[in-house]
């Protein structure tokens, strides 16, 4: 690989297009991935926030599923925000039934957490090993992390408010996840972040 990674956006549903000018804005050549071959082209994958259950079933549809799978299992670095936190979770509560996700991380995530009474919020979040003020974090009907395995590394929490020390950020090796959704900000540390990540592996 060279010094500028190509990191594909999973393109099922979701906000593609912002996490697409955050990479690119971040040093990494980034594109939309919706095919096999297009995923076999890339270094690293984004799953952005969106609706998890749709991505569960278009990640079907268009036969991503066992290609990612075997992606993840073979070390390529995964950033998941909001939705692609949940899918990839071990474990999901209040998911439907027949939703499916790529199961890298060993975490029990529960989806819409912070439910209708904080639907959508911003707060301030401090990622450990990323300098600087703490994120201006926006959670957007998000989950958050009940259970963490051995492997996980916590990340980040809510800082204050109602859901303040509930986990928000974790990472396991080469994969890594939040609750919130950096690429609304204008930020781009957390990016960043992910690039070195996949330049690294």
């Amino acid at each position: 690989m060279g010094e500028t990674p190509i990191i594909g956006v999973l393109a099922l549903q979701g906000d593609v297009r912002e996490h697409v000018a955050a990479l690119a804005g971040a040093g990494a050549d980034a594109r939309p991935v919706r095919r096999p071959a297009e995923l076999d082209a890339v270094d690293g994958l984004v799953i952005p926030g969106g609706e998890s259950t749709t991505i569960s079933k278009l990640a079907d549809i268009f036969e991503m599923r066992e290609p990612i799978d075997k992606r993840i299992a073979g070390g390529m670095p995964v950033y998941g925000s909001c939705a692609g936190m949940i899918m990839l979770a071990t474990e999901v509560l209040d998911g439907r039934p027949d939703q499916r996700g790529f199961a890298g991380i060993e975490m029990t995530v529960r989806r819409n957490a912070f439910g209708r009474q904080v639907d959508s919020f911003e707060a301030p979040v401090k990622i450990a090993g990323v300098a600087g003020e703490p994120f201006h974090a926006v959670f957007i009907r998000a989950p958050w992390v009940e259970r963490v395995g051995d492997g996980v590394e916590v990340l980040g929490r809510v800082s204050e408010g109602p859901a303040a020390e509930r986990i928000v950020a974790v990472r396991q090796g080469n994969l890594l996840a939040t609750s919130f959704h950096p690429e609304l900000t204008g930020d781009l540390r957390l990016h960043r972040y992910f690039v070195d990540l996949v330049r690294a592996a």
